[in-house]
């Protein structure tokens, strides 16, 4: 069961990479000077992605823990 634990310590880092894209794209969109509603739609897609990221990367998590007990 030792590949769960590999796959889900690769799930996880992806999942973090995510996270990381998602807030410097919130990031750009604050320093490029957008009006309310353009920044209000650029925080709104990064949103998206970080909550796919996040739940990605709690999923990758699992799959450690779940291959931990097994081993």
């Amino acid at each position: 069961m030792e590949i769960l634990i590999y796959i889900g310590a690769v799930i996880s880092v992806v999942g973090l990479v995510g996270l990381v894209v998602s807030g410097l794209r919130v990031l750009k969109a604050k320093r490029a000077g957008l009006d309310d509603d353009a920044l209000r739609e650029a925080v709104r897609g990064a949103m998206v992605l970080n909550f796919g990221a996040l739940m990605l990367s709690a999923f990758g998590l699992i799959l450690v823990i779940v291959g931990v007990i097994l081993a």
